[in-house]
């Protein structure tokens, strides 16, 4: 999400660092290329006057004509703009559960948004986060199997569901849930409603059916990013007729142009408080409005990117492979530990989005075809190596490479690729423990790859 958006903006803004000094007509000539690029990203037109508008008083002041950096205060003016247009600095909620239990979670929006996927996520992440008792209740009685596949997530994440019962209506099954949480003391009850194909008055009258049963402490709408426009006028539509707390943007990594986001807060006045970034029931991001204004603009997260890190990555394992490494010794088993570990963080586009400056390599990125399936793919392969020759690869040769490649379902190649790779790594590793701490401070890129001289690495 935002990549095109990111890519004009850094185009452009590039042009504004690039010049000693900014005229009143540079900043308009710049804003006017601004007002496009947000309106290509399905940005709401009443949010683009808005934001322009207050770009522009604040950006057209002596105070940033005659500064030393015009342009780049001109940038920093955009993102606070942008960082309020997203609701705000230090905006980030996440889900309010300040509330007597057991808390109710009602979880609204149309069919195919995800928002029993996102139910499943919401539970795991109440769990394992926030150590809570989670009570999973599907009242999806229209589409066959909803409760099923609500029960079958619920066993994956490690939380109850309500039982089954055929024939009860949504408000029955609601009643239910609430009474179950109540004698069972669970801390918090996900209420997974029913969608619909479009928005009508029977899923609103469900919906608001619902909510005045069990008045639940927090609404959250789900929608699709992928839908652009179309899940403002969704999150409108129900926060008009039911009323939400808050938004949960699914499908973030997909092609999105981004916009929803941008609009969302300011068309809709419900926050967004969750992103759903993947397949996988862990990909569930907190909403940091300065974070994605940062994004955005090319400058990166490293906060988020820090966070996932220590979520995912196993502490005691990483500072023994860092010792190792630190010694010089470094071999297929490392290797292949390091790609669990990365592979643990999710989709690789998205981890290297979150490091500044990387909007000005995507095509490279994109021609280098970086996916978390290479990953697997590699470890596929050392996982076919014998353990003498995870160690000793200078073992390798032509027969073990076929008996490797077959083993892994690829071609030698392949493997050869793979064992460059790591030379590579074993040549860095050394040079890093000969270097020590200190020579890497004072090398650093280059002294590590004394044959980049001037060239730059991409």
């Amino acid at each position: 999400m935002f990549e095109g958006l990111s890519s004009r903006l850094g185009g452009i803004f590039d042009k504004l660092r690039g010049r000693g000094s900014l005229s009143e007509a540079d900043v308009g000539e710049a804003l006017r290329e601004v007002r496009v690029a947000l309106l290509e990203a399905d940005v709401a037109l009443p949010v683009v006057r808005d934001l322009i508008a207050k770009v522009r008083e604040r950006a057209v002041g002596a105070e940033v004509i005659r500064s030393v950096a015009p342009g780049q205060q001109v940038v920093k003016i955009v993102n606070d703009a942008l960082v309020e247009a997203l609701g705000g600095a230090g905006a980030a909620t996440g889900i309010d559960l300040n509330a007597a239990a057991p808390v109710a979670i009602l979880m609204v929006g149309l069919q195919g948004s995800g928002k029993t996927t996102t139910s499943g996520k919401i539970a795991l992440r109440l769990k394992s986060r926030d150590k809570k008792k989670v009570l999973l209740a599907s009242l999806d009685v229209h589409r066959p199997a909803a409760q099923a596949q609500l029960a079958t997530l619920a066993g994956q994440v490690g939380v109850a569901s309500l039982p089954i019962i055929a024939g009860q209506s949504p408000l029955q099954i609601a009643a239910r849930a609430m009474d179950m949480a109540r004698r069972e003391l669970f801390d918090v009850v996900v209420l997974d409603t029913a969608g619909r194909l479009a928005i009508d008055d029977a899923l609103m009258d469900e919906v608001a059916a619902v909510k005045l049963a069990t008045n639940p402490h927090e609404t959250l709408l789900v929608v699709d990013a992928m839908t652009g426009q179309d899940s403002v006028n969704t999150a409108t539509a129900f926060q008009a007729k039911v009323g939400v707390t808050g938004i949960v943007m699914t499908r973030v990594d997909g092609d999105a142009r981004g916009g929803a986001a941008l609009s969302m807060r300011a068309v809709t006045g419900a926050p967004i408080k969750l992103l759903g970034a993947g397949e996988k029931l862990d990909a569930l991001e907190d909403f940091h409005p300065d974070r994605i204004a940062s994004r955005i603009l090319g400058m990166g997260d490293i906060v988020s990117l820090v966070e996932r890190a220590a979520e995912n990555i196993d502490q005691a394992e990483a500072e023994k492979m860092a010792a190792r490494m630190q010694k010089g010794l470094f071999t297929l088993e490392d290797y292949a530990n390091q790609l669990k570990q990365i592979g643990k963080m999710g989709n690789l586009q998205g981890i290297l989005g979150m490091l500044p400056g990387v909007g000005k390599i995507k095509s490279q990125l994109a021609d280098a075809n970086l996916d978390t399936k290479i990953l697997a793919r590699q470890a596929a392969i050392i996982s076919s190596m014998t353990p003498k020759e995870r160690r000793q690869p200078d073992i390798i040769k032509a027969s073990r490479k076929k008996r490797i490649a077959a083993g892994s379902g690829v071609q030698v190649q392949d493997v050869n690729r793979l064992l460059k790779q790591f030379d590579d790594m074993s040549v860095m590793m050394k040079r890093m423990s000969k270097m020590g701490q200190k020579g890497m401070m004072r090398g650093g890129l280059a002294g590590l790859m004394p044959g980049l001289g001037n060239k730059r690495p991409f």
